[in-house]
């Protein structure tokens, strides 16, 4: 029978985590398992609780706020504050790994095990226990121990050096994508491992760098280089030799259209009424099209005559279902899209007097076991006497005991 802290419903119900983690490599990758069900703990240092907590935007209420971001990337955890430097907190953290099934961190390396909290010790205590570590050059290596943030994955694994425009700087990829790739690679880990310690009884350590996941994102860069020598640069809106698929201009914006196959380039000329232009002996096959000299001198002039004078909403209607053309709409237009709605990609949490928070929902649809992002992210602390009385088994005594001494801080 799950107690109140397990209660929930979802594919994961029943999962323990406990999230050691900061800012978003990490607290991203937990939040996902929260969504889906696991009971997950967001543990924090009392006197100094995650940085995000400080990171705008803020709901507001009088005096008081909470960081909008925090809460979209730690929706549905519950909060311990836990001071891991003394003797008590880590006892309180090994009494909790007793009954966790997965711990998430994403500390330098070398962190934990100077705290006495690394895998082997914790692992010791419970040997099922999945240990996942998200770092900037991961847990092997001679870099493992440098300092790293996600624009640190972007320059060192090659990303920040093929994003931009021809010809001039490159530019880093506009999100955090060396921690939002980490996190998700570090729900496949976590899973994967977690598969195996239900099958076996025995979890496993699972190493996750910022930089290896930022590399295995570089599409075709690797093998480019590997094959035929090439080495990726900045291409701008265009793709390294799918063409056309890129960015085109139109009565009142831009558009991506990407009628790249033979298929689709007939089905193209045809709807803008170019049908001679699918048999011209220059442009007539994928590869042809593909040619640089022949997409800018032949393809890419015909594609802008199309659009022009056109807006977005009417090329949309036009393309339909019969070839991929899509608006470039801004963040604004995004979430008022009746269709982002319909996906449930824009949740509303209840955070009481600080009003609603509108944040992105999940991506991941369950026909059976459906996520629940649709929640309010913990306060520091706000769960102490929840977390350590129904999975540490802690008496009310003992717990005042630890506040008293200042070791857990908050509710």
């Amino acid at each position: 029978m799950p107690t109140a802290m397990q209660a929930t419903q979802g594919a994961l119900a029943g999962v323990v985590v406990l999230d050691l983690s900061r800012v978003l490599a990490g607290p991203y990758a937990a939040q996902h398992l929260a969504d889906f069900g696991a009971t997950v703990v967001k543990i924090e240092n009392p006197r100094d609780p995650d940085v995000a907590r400080g990171f705008p935007p803020y709901l507001r209420a009088g005096d008081r706020e909470f960081s909008a971001y925090y809460a979209q990337y730690n929706r549905g955890k519950r909060g311990l504050a836990l001071d891991l430097a003394t003797a008590e907190g880590k006892q309180t953290l090994k009494d909790l790994v007793v009954n966790a099934d997965v711990l998430i961190e994403n500390f330098r390396p070398g962190t934990m095990e100077r705290l006495g909290l690394g895998y082997d010790v914790l692992a010791g205590i419970n040997p099922r226990l999945v240990y996942t570590a998200i770092s900037g050059y991961g847990h092997t290596g001679s870099r493992s121990r440098r300092p790293a943030f996600d624009n640190t994955a972007q320059a060192a694994g090659g990303l920040w050096s093929m994003n931009g425009v021809s010809g001039e700087q490159p530019v880093r990829v506009g999100v955090t994508i060396g921690d939002l790739s980490a996190s998700l690679y570090g729900v496949i880990g976590t899973l994967t491992a977690l598969r195996h310690a239900e099958q076996t009884g025995r979890g496993q350590f699972v190493d996750v760098a910022q930089v290896d996941s930022v590399i295995a994102l570089t599409e075709t860069a690797v093998v480019d280089y590997t094959v035929a020598g090439r080495v990726a640069a900045p291409a701008g809106n265009a793709h390294a030799w799918v063409r056309p698929y890129e960015l085109f201009p139109c009565a009142d914006g831009q558009v991506f259209f990407g009628g790249y196959t033979d298929k689709l380039w007939r089905e193209s000329c045809e709807l803008f009424g170019t049908p001679e232009a699918a048999s011209d002996p220059e442009i007539d096959t994928m590869q042809k099209r593909f040619d640089e000299e022949a997409y800018e001198r032949r393809v890419k002039p015909l594609i802008v005559s199309w659009f022009a004078g056109k807006g977005r909403a009417e090329l949309e209607k036009l393309a339909g279902d019969r070839i991929p053309l899509t608006a470039v709409k801004t963040i604004a237009e995004v979430v008022d899209e009746p269709e982002t709605q319909r996906r449930e990609m824009v949740v509303d949490a209840d955070y009481g007097d600080l009003g609603s928070l509108r944040m992105f929902g999940q991506p991941v649809k369950l026909s059976h076991t459906p996520a629940v992002p649709d929640r309010r992210a913990n306060e520091v602390g706000e769960h102490n006497e929840a977390v350590l009385s129904e999975l540490a088994g802690y008496s009310h005594e003992r717990i005042k005991e630890l506040r008293s001494a200042g070791v857990i801080a908050g509710a």
